[in-house]
């Protein structure tokens, strides 16, 4: 969904004010009369129709009364970057990206036209842990959309013309991303947490992508694209029997090629501290990033590592993005937080800051990481966040394609149907004493990484504080 559709921007100003006055609630005294904030409502749980079918493909239907729209999730597990090899980063990528480029009966000007005739889009898009293609249509055109979703997924032709196409945004798309700081850093990140495994391998490179063909994408579709690794949710202005007979018709001949991708193993749970300086010459500021190994997903302790987060630096009012930018006027932003995957996770964060702060704003960074796990979060503050968490969670779920995209993406992550309605509840649970241990633990500032890309005659003195940095150049 694009932020031209109005319902997306209402979802986006909501949310924005529950951020806005969660700020202006930690910043401002309050009149002493003022009403206390009401108790936060849960989400009302769905009813969800769950059903296999024979081929394995599950189906997750969730009828809503709203306006005479049928939105469709297909989810396919184990066809993401996860399943990229080592000299193929960033093909999950580029295959998700051209299956809407034509199928055996339709160009990608007809799939694109006939989606659009029927009041909805098509679009697919990948993860670590797996493609997602999603598609919208009028509760009158909902048959239409699941065949023409089906055609697209199952049967992508990966025309030569469309290949070349892809390849060659994708090359200039890559040269112009190169140049940048943020692109540089957040590769040399991704591989001091990751190491060695597919979690790390999200960017494309030129030879990647010099090496795509038409060939390749079909044989890598029938690899990873199968139906018993597969959820398809639909949601909307349908019933869920007329739902899953649409399934049934769309998908039920589905058939499974050769063996299935064999599961991803967990990344290292730590890994070797690194400090890395990318040089880049010239530099009036400095990007820096900082990072370690997480959590999977499905842990225990991952909504308490949420909120440990979004407290230390995840929106406005966080810790980090007070301190550095409201405090200190260094940047125009900070933030840090957690990133959960099926089998890992990571902790980053980072900030653009000018040359002349860049040791101040790492000496920041540290004291704020010491601090979440050496103190208890004030009662105040913790009731702040889960306001803000619970807030934004309820906003993002009212829409009804925003829940197919949940609930999809809750599974390809491991996490089951039921999460949807379990995390406010949950969050509402978690104590200071749990988000001090989940700062100890994940934040611990002598167990970060840190990239920093900038001009070494201008910030490398600043930098010896912090150790020794190994050089590199562009």
């Amino acid at each position: 969904m694009t932020t031209a559709n109005p319902s997306f921007r209402l979802g986006l100003l909501a949310a924005a004010c529950v951020l806005a006055g969660a700020a202006h609630a930690a910043s401002v005294a309050l009149p002493a009369d003022l009403p206390p904030f009401g108790q936060d409502k849960p989400l009302a749980v769905p009813k969800i129709t769950q059903q296999t079918l024979p081929n394995g493909l599950q189906v997750w239907v969730v009828p809503r009364n709203g306006i005479p729209r049928v939105d469709f999730v297909l989810a396919v597990r184990g066809a993401g970057f996860g399943a990229d090899t080592p000299d193929e980063p960033g093909r999950a990528k580029l295959l998700a990206g051209l299956l809407s480029g034509g199928t055996a009966k339709l160009s990608s000007k007809q799939i694109a036209e006939a989606a659009q005739a029927m009041g909805g889009a098509l679009s697919a898009g990948a993860s670590n842990d797996g493609i997602s293609v999603s598609a919208y249509a009028l509760a009158s055109h909902a048959g239409e959309m699941s065949k023409l979703l089906a055609d697209v997924a199952r049967k992508p032709a990966f025309p030569e013309n469309e290949v070349q196409l892809a390849k060659t945004n994708a090359l200039q798309g890559l040269k112009a991303s190169s140049t940048q700081p943020a692109f540089r850093a957040a590769k040399a990140l991704d591989g001091a947490i990751y190491g060695g495994h597919a979690y790390g391998r999200t960017q494309e490179t030129e030879a990647a992508i010099s090496s795509l063909s038409a060939d390749g994408l079909r044989a890598e579709h029938a690899r990873r694209f199968r139906p018993d690794r597969a959820l398809l949710v639909i949601t909307g202005r349908i019933d869920a029997t007329a739902a899953l007979r649409l399934a049934r018709e769309a998908f039920g001949d589905w058939k499974a090629a050769g063996e299935a991708p064999a599961d991803l193993t967990a990344p290292p749970a730590a890994m070797p501290v690194q400090r890395l300086l990318l040089e880049r010459p010239g530099s009036v500021q400095a990007t820096l990033r900082l990072g370690r190994p997480g959590m999977a997903a499905s842990g225990d302790e991952q909504i308490a590592l949420r909120l440990t987060g979004t407290i230390l630096g995840t929106g406005f009012s966080s810790r980090i993005n007070q301190n550095l930018r409201e405090e200190k006027g260094y940047t125009y932003g900070a933030r840090a937080g957690a990133v959960s995957s099926r089998v890992g996770g990571a902790i980053t964060g980072g900030a653009d800051v000018r040359n002349e702060v860049t040791g101040a704003s790492i000496t920041e960074y540290v004291n704020e990481y010491r601090r979440i796990g050496a103190e208890p979060v004030p009662e105040a503050e913790m009731a702040m966040n889960k306001r803000y968490m619970a807030g934004s969670y309820l906003v993002s779920t009212q829409l009804q394609g925003s829940v197919a995209r949940q609930l999809a993406g809750n599974w390809l992550v491991g996490l089951p149907a039921d999460f949807l309605g379990k995390f406010v509840p949950a969050l509402q649970k978690v104590s200071a004493a749990e988000v001090q241990a989940m700062g100890k633990k994940y934040f611990n500032p002598d167990e970060q990484s840190w990239v920093v890309v900038g001009d070494p005659e201008k910030i490398g003195e600043q930098l010896k504080a912090f150790g020794e940095f190994k050089v590199y150049k562009p």
